[in-house]
Formats: C-alpha cells, structure tokens, sequence
C-alpha cells in the first residue's frame, strides 16, 4: 500500500501542474489568435484560461498538493493570460486606432496586472481570505474579454476607441487599489444549506449558454463595480452613524 500511495499523491502534485501550463497555453493561444485578427475566437480562450486558473487550486487544495512552486508557477503563468493576452487582444481591437496613446495605456495593464500578482503572492497568508484586496488580475482580463466578445468586430475610429482606453486604464488602477472584492473561497457547495447556490450556479450556466457574450459581460462588470460599489456605501453607512460620543472631562 505504501508505494501505491506515494504513487497517488505524486500523480496528486503533477494534475494541479498541468491545470497551471493549460492557463499558460491557452493565454498564449489567445495571443496568436489576437494577432491573426480572431478576435472573438482570442477572449474565449481568455475565459477558458480563466477556468483553468480557478481548477488548478481547487485541485491542489483537495489533493493537498499546494507549494509555494505552485503557487510561484501559478503567478507567472497569469502574467501571461491575464495580463500581456489581453493588453495584445485590446490593443490590436480597439487601441491601435490611437497608437501611442493606445499602447501605454495596454502597458499599463500589464504593469499593474503584474504589480497586483507580486502583492497577492506577499499579502496571501496575512489578509482576510474571504476578499481580495483591488481587483484580481483574472477578473481584470475577464472584463476586457467580455467586451471583446460582446462586439468582436475591430474599431479603427478613435471616437470609439477612446472610451476602450478609459475602460483598460480604470482597470489598470483597479488592480492596484486597496478595493475589497468577495474571493467566494467560502463557499461551500457540499453544505445542506447551499442547495439554493447550486440552484443559483445551475441557472447562471444554463442563461451562458443561451447568451454567453452578453451573459458573461454583465458577470464580468457587475464584479468589477462590485469593488467601487461596497466601498461607496461603507462610506455613507459611516457618514449616517451617529458620532461616538466625547469623553467626559474631569473636573
């Protein structure tokens, strides 16, 4: 038994590895098709990158296989999808219409994409695990995927160009925020409670496959505003309580 087990766990540690190089493929792949003008074709693969980057640690959650190689690999290889595939599907779809401006704008993107892993992988044992601090580089390129797929034609006017700009750059300094987004790494599914989530999760994969681009757009911004959103109310939900009060003087 002995052997075998050793086989298994080892077998265990190489099945999280090769969910982490098919993120890495993928994102590459996108890039390709980017180039080639596959627009569409370029941000679905984004999203099954996406897909992969989530298995890959679950996988290795549940066969205890996590290590800081993993977790190393895992972080390059999102540089790459989530952030370089992305700034080249953006910048050869809209922003090369404004060529200067346009570029340093998908710079930016990979820059503070590249900023945010580097905190991620320094802040992961010492914050709160239920959120993330700023938006997650992932969620960041699954944003301009879904743009990408919503209208896959290129734009070569500025006029429409611009606002893609402004979009990229406000995800630029999403990422390096301090805005808390939900992690859902609490969720459990196995919980008798949670038969509405599996409801809930069903449903959503039943409208994406019915209407994915326009589906997966209104996932990927309402959790991009979710960040800005909870911190505006934690604001006026301050600004509504009443004031501590002062501590009696002595006399």
């Amino acid at each position: 038994m002995g052997p075998r087990i050793e086989r298994f766990r080892r077998g265990g540690a190489i099945l999280p590895a090769l969910f982490t190089v098919g993120n890495l493929f993928l994102g590459f792949w996108s890039i390709v098709k980017a180039l080639h003008g596959d627009f569409g074709e370029a941000a679905m693969l984004i999203f099954w990158a996406g897909v992969a980057d989530a298995l890959d640690g679950r996988i290795a959650r549940m066969t205890g296989t996590t290590s800081e190689f993993g977790g190393e690999l895992d972080s390059l290889c999102d540089v790459i999808s989530f952030g370089v595939a992305p700034a080249i599907l953006v910048y050869t779809w809209a922003l090369s219409a404004i060529p200067r401006a346009g570029w340093l704008a998908a710079f930016l993107f990979v820059m503070c994409g590249t900023l945010r892993l580097a905190r991620f992988n320094v802040q992961r044992h010492v914050v709160d695990g239920r959120f993330f601090v700023g938006l997650p580089i992932p969620a960041a390129a699954g944003q301009v995927a879904a743009v990408v797929m919503f209208a896959p034609e290129p734009l070569s006017e500025r006029v429409t160009a611009i606002p893609v700009m402004v979009l990229v750059v406000m995800l630029a300094f999403l990422m390096v925020s301090t805005l808390r987004y939900r992690s859902f790494k609490g969720v459990d599914l196995r919980r008798r409670q949670s038969y509405i989530a599996v409801l809930g999760v069903a449903i959503l994969f039943l409208a994406i496959a019915l209407h994915p681009a326009s589906m997966l757009l209104a996932m990927a911004s309402a959790y991009s505003l979710s960040g800005p959103t909870g911190h505006l109310m934690g604001l006026l939900r301050r600004r509504g309580e009443p004031p501590p009060p002062a501590p009696a003087e002595a006399h």
